[in-house]
């Protein structure tokens, strides 16, 4: 199967998913980075639709969620700029003030992850910092940045937890998830690309964040260039979408000169780990599965970074 084809039919089986907010969202940013405008413009216009009259974007079997609803806010940004409509700009006003205002936090700030409990999950990494970084509040998006990392980093393991409970002050799950930590590498990456020039000290911190948490999983890399879904447990399941998600970060970075070229035979090991993955429908096997997350299987954020994989070697 060549490349072309192979990445068409990957989109083609993302689309065809039910989405949930941040599902909605991310599949919206890998069409957005390939340059499919006028179909990351009809995802966006349904995050709209669906959003929720407290500004959380994408409100599809996401009423509980704090952060997810913002990975939707990028691509609706770039659609109101594009189309120039008034409807979709006031919808990215509502996603921001919800986050700024309204969005349940610690004390220190830090967005929690959904609203029943007073959890910091590593996924926010992606859903939220991004977006605050490109709507014109970058020193917010690296506050929770910080916040988060505070919560979850491991300086030993150089890894992160998936959840940190404010309330119970312990962990709700210590395990360093392998997705999660591609969320980490992928959302700081794309908070990097957006800060203004002047923030170069704060580029620079950042920088060394996401080279940090590379290392630390690529120190546990197995020899067919995947991981597992659990980064340090040989006994958890081979999982597909880290590779992909660090993939995607190596790219980004030796594109932008912050990283390395080092680091490329090792992104295009993951690369081709991942492409040998995808079956005769262009769904990438080998993933942490929906719905549940607890298994080998597929999912919306595995065809998208698959793609947003794809895109950024293409554009290296």
């Amino acid at each position: 199967m060549q490349s072309e084809s192979k990445v068409n039919l990957v989109k083609l089986a993302m689309l065809s998913l039910q989405r949930a907010s941040w599902e909605q969202g991310v599949a919206a940013q890998a069409l957005l980075e390939m340059g499919e405008i006028d179909l990351a413009t009809l995802l966006a216009r349904e995050a709209v639709l669906r959003q929720l009259p407290d500004g959380r974007l994408a409100g599809l079997a996401s009423e509980n969620a704090v952060t997810d609803p913002a990975a939707n806010g990028v691509p609706v940004l770039y659609a109101a700029r594009w189309t120039g409509d008034d409807r979709l700009k006031a919808a990215v006003q509502r996603m921001l003030a919800y986050l700024l205002t309204t969005a349940p936090r610690t004390a220190d700030g830090t967005l929690y992850h959904i609203i029943d409990h007073p959890q910091v999950w590593v996924d926010a990494l992606y859903m939220a910092p991004p977006f605050l970084a490109v709507a014109g509040q970058p020193d917010e998006a690296v506050r929770q940045i910080e916040g988060m990392r505070r919560r979850l980093w491991n300086p030993q393991a150089r890894l992160y937890s998936h959840i940190w409970d404010e309330g119970l002050q312990d962990f709700g799950r210590k395990a360093f998830w392998g997705v999660g930590n591609g969320w980490a590498a992928a959302g700081i990456t794309r908070v990097i690309h957006a800060l203004p020039r002047e923030m170069e000290e704060t580029r620079a911190r950042l920088i060394g964040y996401v080279r940090e948490g590379l290392d630390g999983c690529l120190a546990h890399q197995r020899p067919d260039g995947l991981f597992h879904n659990i980064v340090d447990d040989p006994s958890s399941f081979v999982e597909t979408n880290l590779g992909q998600m660090l993939a995607y970060t190596i790219y980004r970075g030796v594109l932008a000169g912050w990283l390395p070229r080092d680091y490329l035979p090792t992104a295009d090991r993951m690369r081709a780990a991942a492409q040998a993955q995808v079956d005769e429908f262009g769904m990438v096997q080998g993933v942490c599965g929906s719905p549940d997350f607890d298994h080998s299987g597929t999912a919306t954020e595995g065809q998208a970074f698959f793609l947003l994989m794809e895109s950024a070697h293409h554009d290296l």
